[in-house]
């Protein structure tokens, strides 16, 4: 098993050892999962958003996970002030910029939450990606294997640039998922397909993001660490599926896949390539 493998093996151990708490002020539509999801990895959850609490409530989490799936005024003002609140105890801050670009003020929302907070990680697909670099605001639902034709140096270099100006490490999840801190890469090859007709497959990859994030002072071997093990109970989700199963039951089993995983799987499963 390779070192980085074994740094994420640790860090799974530690997940289930201490329980760490993360906080979320995420969308209501897949709030549930993501609350089931970071049980399953072995963290605890809680999911509270109004502006007379956020404060406080992040100030006893080891991990803040931002969330604008469901965007309105009141939860960006929450946003914010756990955002800050984090920053000052010195908590990571997960964002998932959900559709970045579709509109003026979604977008506007995600640049002014980058504008006054600090992100550990940001963990988004390539177009909501590029839209934070201020790149591109039309391409929507582009996948970075698709988009580079297959190029990884490109990639690299995208990836690498994307993190510099963000100043945060970045994981790009799609097909191929890129994850970079500004001066390391890494391709992440596990998932599966299918995972696309499960609505909120990326909210929990966020989720994973934040517990990881919670037992390391590495935001980049969390994001590896957390999208390596999402797309390793994809694969492991499918293969266990029943023949008259569809995309609700293959959810369920996603969240059992991660709750049963075992470093044994991971070493063995993970697919990752690491370049400096």
């Amino acid at each position: 098993m390779s070192q980085l493998k074994i740094d994420i093996a640790t860090l799974l151990d530690k997940i289930r050892a201490s329980t760490p708490l993360v906080h979320h002020i995420t969308n209501y539509v897949t709030v549930n999962d993501c609350a089931n999801m970071t049980l399953a990895i072995g963290a605890s959850p809680v999911m509270a958003d109004s502006i007379r609490e956020v404060k406080d409530m992040v100030s006893i989490a080891s991990a803040l996970v931002i969330n604008i799936g469901t965007l309105n005024e009141t939860t960006v003002t929450s946003m914010l002030a756990a955002g800050k609140q984090a920053n000052e105890q010195g908590i990571p801050v997960v964002l998932d910029p959900v559709g970045a670009g579709a509109t003026p003020y979604r977008t506007e929302a995600v640049r002014l939450l980058l504008a006054q907070l600090r992100c550990s990680v940001i963990r988004g697909n390539l177009s909501e990606m590029k839209v934070l670099a201020g790149l591109d605001e039309q391409t929507r639902g582009v996948d970075a294997a698709t988009f580079f034709d297959g190029d990884r140096e490109a990639m690299q270099v995208f990836a690498k640039k994307v993190a510099q100006k963000l100043n945060a490490t970045i994981a790009i999840t799609g097909a191929i998922d890129v994850v970079s801190d500004g001066t390391q890469v890494c391709f992440i090859e596990n998932g599966r397909p299918e995972m696309s007709r499960v609505t909120g497959t990326g909210c929990m990859c966020s989720s994973l993001v934040g517990a990881f994030l919670s037992v390391t002072d590495s935001p980049f071997l969390a994001a590896v660490a957390a999208v390596s093990c999402m797309g390793i109970a994809g694969e492991i989700a499918h293969e266990n599926l029943q023949k008259q199963e569809g995309n609700a039951s293959y959810r369920n089993r996603i969240i059992d896949a991660v709750f049963n995983l075992t470093l044994d799987q991971f070493g063995k499963r993970a697919r990752i390539m690491a370049f400096i």
